[in-house]
């Protein structure tokens, strides 16, 4: 039996609120220049996290952003007893410029595959959980009955261009297909707004296990659709970088992968 998303919220949601939220407001206050609240944020929500679904769920193993990428490795090579997947802050540059946009990724991997997921945005109190098969949802009020209606051309894009290759990054700042773009700087909160239906597209080069693998199980529950750039799916359970281009439409979505020159036969052979 997997574990219950509302014991699992409860955990992640009171940890950030002791964690996370003190010492953001003291950065947004006084920055210290060696950076030790980060260390500070991070360990404390690792340690804790990770103590707490011990207790309640001994059974799991635990993958953590801030581990050493061997014990990741090997954590990852058997997945059928299950694994932890957790970001403690997801969106640490935010964080640091006292930018209000972050949150803590958690996932549930399972015999290769996430079969749990929650992104906890502790400013604004929204709590995004789906457990596969079963649906996804935003403070308990179930995700996607609000599907946007908008074509590409009327959209807002969420994009990432640091990690674009080259050339498409060019494509899309002299001749973007949307009308306007965004960038949150928080992966997991990206996957969840799109979700939601806060921004319609969504396109990123390159992110690691942690900060998609809640997320992209929240999209695919609230019925979303997503694709790597070589039309791939994009769950790997890995540390290899992975692309991603997703919206909740699929007609919007479909238009959206045209334009990227997406092939989306790759990803159903």
């Amino acid at each position: 039996m997997l574990p219950d998303l509302k014991q699992l919220s409860e955990i992640v949601i009171n940890t950030a609120q002791e964690q996370l939220l003190p010492r953001f407001a003291e950065i947004g206050s006084r920055q210290k220049a060696d950076g030790s609240l980060l260390t500070e944020a991070d360990l404390a929500m690792q340690n804790q996290i990770g103590n707490l679904l011990a207790d309640r769920w001994p059974a799991f193993e635990f993958l953590s952003e801030e581990m050493d990428e061997k014990i990741q490795t090997r954590l990852l090579a058997n997945t059928d007893k299950g694994v932890w997947c957790l970001d403690p802050l997801d969106g640490t540059r935010n964080f640091a410029a006292g930018i209000p946009c972050f949150g803590v990724s958690l996932a549930l991997i399972l015999k290769q595959e996430v079969v749990l997921g929650l992104v906890y945005d502790p400013l604004r109190g929204d709590c995004f959980s789906a457990q596969k098969d079963q649906g996804a949802w935003l403070n308990g009020n179930l995700l996607g009955r609000r599907r946007p209606s908008f074509s590409l051309q009327e959209g807002i894009g969420l994009v990432d261009f640091k990690r674009l290759p080259p050339a498409l990054a060019t494509r899309l700042a002299t001749a973007p297909p949307y009308s306007s773009q965004r960038s949150l700087g928080s992966v997991a909160l990206d996957w969840c707004w799109i979700a939601a239906g806060h921004g319609h597209v969504y396109l990123h080069g390159r992110q690691k296990l942690w900060d998609y693998a809640a997320g992209s199980l929240i999209l695919s529950e609230a019925g979303g659709h997503a694709l790597s750039l070589a039309g791939e799916p994009v769950f790997r359970a890995t540390l290899e970088p992975r692309s991603v281009a997703a919206a909740l439409e699929e007609s919007l979505f479909n238009e959206w992968i045209a334009w990227l020159g997406i092939d989306s036969k790759v990803g159903a052979q």
